[in-house]
């Protein structure tokens, strides 16, 4: 049973638009480094979940469209790498201390659903990108919340 995610990224740095050029179909999801978000990766995220693709740091912020986990957690290859912008020195491939997954490109939004509109939202009252000091790159989003934000959308392979 597939679950359901949301990821962020701020648009300048990776994009849905990144994501759906990508010449190898998938892209791996690098660079995370907070242990919460890790373990989530490392213990949680699935292949064939759906995610929600999240521009965060956008005018508006909000989610943009729809990925799915084509790799499941597997040691983050820029830890390892002294020329990697995440670089992590301490970070030992025998004991990996970050982790990444592979996404596949799904689908692109007509729209941002932004986030003032979410909020806004019947049904997403609990929706942990809502609550207040909830900053998490990777959440956990349930079967209903997936419902109604794919309809907000218009989502045709939701």
């Amino acid at each position: 049973m597939a679950r359901y995610w949301l990821f962020k990224s701020e648009p300048s740095d990776y994009s849905i638009q990144d994501l759906r050029k990508e010449k190898r179909k998938t892209a791996c999801w690098d660079g995370v480094r907070n242990y919460q978000a890790r373990n989530l990766l490392r213990d949680e995220v699935k292949k064939g979940d759906r995610v929600f693709f999240y521009h965060s740091n956008s005018k508006p912020s909000g989610v943009v469209g729809i990925a799915e986990v084509a790799k499941e957690g597997y040691p983050d290859p820029t830890a390892f790498d002294p020329k990697a912008k995440h670089f992590d020195p301490k970070s030992d491939p025998d004991n990996p201390r970050w982790y990444a997954v592979d996404l596949r490109f799904v689908e692109e939004f007509d729209g941002t659903v932004a986030l003032a509109t979410l909020r806004e939202t019947k049904g997403l009252e609990d929706m942990l990108l809502l609550r207040r000091g909830q900053r998490l790159s990777i959440q956990k989003v349930s079967a209903k919340e997936w419902k109604v934000v794919t309809k907000m959308a218009g989502a045709k392979k939701g």
